[in-house]
């Protein structure tokens, strides 16, 4: 009986330090309402879990990566006032942009704000040489010469590397075959060729601001179809899906 009673005692003595582990080691959940300290700003994310509730002093590290995410980044549809025209119909890439910059100079957007700013990128970018449709290199010289922010194209696009770059308060913008993505708000098939920017993840989808529909914020995709929707621009729309991997991230 007695080494009956010691067995016993010591199983749960186990069973209590493993479950102890497995609570501490628990990636937390994570909400960044402005960017991270890193980038120069004030308070970085909230810290969301069973043990803490506090602001962590930096963004979790990327060895330990959050159990999901979202980042507070400013939405409007590519066509605000629902304009369909050929110019918003195309105006996903500067939408796109338009939305991160926001975010990173912790600045609302109102439709009328971004319409402005819409209108006046294009313009800027036809005065400058650039198309209707633009590759993640193109765009990260956009947001360079334009709004003077840090952009860098990654071309080792996986669901691992998209979170851990979004589990540090950055919001990445991503380039699609829209008419893989599946969106039944967009109009007939969609559009051939998409950007969206991911602002999160949960368990099982990536969260986005998907500027192509006015029921984009916070739209949430499944990790495989965003993933395999994910092509740069190629040169022709209807070849979209012989475009590159690569997700374009933005920085102050």
């Amino acid at each position: 009986m007695g080494k009956f009673l010691t067995r016993t005692a010591l199983f749960g003595i186990v069973a209590v330090a493993i479950v102890a582990i497995i609570r501490f080691a628990a990636a937390p959940e994570i909400s960044f309402t402005k960017p991270p300290v890193s980038a120069g700003r004030s308070a970085v994310a909230t810290r969301v879990s069973s043990t803490s509730k506090s602001p962590p002093s930096h963004p979790p590290s990327s060895r330990r990566t959050a159990a999901s995410v979202r980042i507070a980044v400013p939405f409007s549809p590519q066509a605000p006032f629902a304009e369909w025209d050929p110019l918003h119909e195309e105006a996903c890439e500067e939408m796109a942009l338009i939305m991160v910059k926001h975010y990173w100079d912790e600045t609302p957007l109102s439709r009328t704000q971004a319409e402005s700013e819409l209108q006046e990128l294009i313009a800027w970018e036809h005065a400058h040489g650039y198309g209707d449709d633009v590759s993640m290199a193109q765009l990260k010289e956009i947001a360079r010469e334009y709004y003077g922010l840090k952009a860098e194209v990654l071309t080792e696009v996986s669901i691992s590397a998209i979170k851990q770059r979004v589990a540090r308060g950055e919001p990445l913008i991503v380039p699609a075959a829209g008419r893989d993505l599946g969106n039944p708000y967009f109009t007939g098939l969609g559009p051939w060729y998409h950007m969206l920017v991911v602002t999160g993840y949960d368990g099982t989808h990536f969260i986005t601001n998907d500027p192509g529909t006015r029921r984009g914020e916070g739209y949430r995709y499944r990790y495989d179809v965003l993933l395999n929707a994910i092509h740069d621009w190629t040169g022709v729309k209807e070849e979209i899906r012989k475009g590159a991997k690569a997700i374009l991230v933005v920085t102050r």
